[in-house]
């Protein structure tokens, strides 16, 4: 009978010692990859860069005229591809976000308009013609926009927040995202699954944080070191990680960066669960308010 190999130093074994950080999850009562990341750019999105290669292809034994018109319409169809997979990120951080405002490029439909001007050079390349190139690129547009969709077209969750404050959140995450992106690609550098999956868990703890804040400008006095000197030290810290242990596979310094990685995280749910226990205990005070206010106009609510 086929049975699956495992134990302590294979990529998904466990040992009867529990590894720094290997049920640190658990203990808080949460799931450690709630709210991990995957690239949102599938196989759809990357077989956008076939028909340029294709239109360029049939281009080259299409005289002058037919090359130019070519290599101008693959051109628009790469630009458009390249696009799409920004359009898409910028959709899945607006979509993981519960307070977030619309892309201020509509990267998705600049890419179905690209990608109509390109079906329509390369219509007319094949076929001069003003009718025929705009039915094409009319017809490939529309098509992209149906496989693909719009652009979040409207703002969510940020009826009643001070636009100055949103705007000082939105860079301050956006910054410590990109700390949280380049942690990532210090840790695949180690070549080790276990810490990259380590790495992940930590950036879905710090996610949370972010949502907090996202919610409440308020907080981010209280939480601004944690997203920029503590995320920033975490960035440095997983770069010479990934050096050390790439070239010497250093144990300790291994056990060493993974007790980093605890501590960090331990802070970061720490620092989430008093913000959230101060914007709870700020919700009872205006109820208590309220409620006397109510009494004094002669309203009592039994809310028994």
């Amino acid at each position: 009978m086929v049975k699956k190999f495992g134990g302590q130093f294979s990529p998904d074994g466990s040992s009867d010692a529990p590894a720094p950080g290997q049920n640190l999850g658990q203990n808080l009562g949460q799931n450690p990859y709630k709210n991990a990341q995957t690239d949102p750019v599938g196989l759809r999105a990357n077989l956008m860069f076939v028909p340029p290669a294709v239109l360029m292809l049939f281009s080259l034994t299409s005289g002058a005229t037919g090359l130019a018109l070519g290599l101008l319409g693959a051109g628009a169809w790469s630009a458009s591809a390249w696009m799409l997979r920004e359009g898409l990120r910028a959709e899945s951080a607006y979509n993981a976000r519960r307070v977030a405002r619309r892309p201020a490029l509509p990267r998705k439909l600049a890419a179905s308009v690209l990608t109509g001007i390109g079906g329509a050079l390369a219509a007319w390349s094949a076929e001069p013609g003003l009718i025929i190139a705009a039915v094409y690129g009319t017809a490939a547009l529309a098509l992209h926009v149906a496989a693909f969709g719009l652009d979040p077209m409207s703002d969510k969750g940020v009826e009643g927040i001070d636009d100055f404050q949103q705007s000082r959140v939105a860079r301050v995450v956006d910054d410590a995202e990109d700390y949280l992106t380049k942690m990532s690609d210090a840790a695949r550098r180690a070549q080790d699954r276990q810490i990259e999956a380590r790495v992940e868990q930590f950036q879905s703890v710090v996610r949370e944080l972010f949502r907090t804040v996202e919610e409440d400008p308020r907080d981010l006095s209280a939480a601004r070191k944690y997203l920029t000197v503590y995320l920033q030290g975490a960035r440095d810290a997983t770069v010479k990680f990934a050096d050390i242990y790439g070239r010497s596979g250093d144990a300790q310094a291994r056990a060493d960066y993974l007790s980093l990685l605890d501590d960090l995280e331990q802070g970061f749910a720490a620092r989430n669960r008093k913000m959230l226990l101060e914007d709870r205990s700020d919700l009872t005070i205006e109820i208590d308010v309220l409620r006397d206010r109510l009494q004094r106009e002669g309203i009592h609510l039994d809310l028994t």
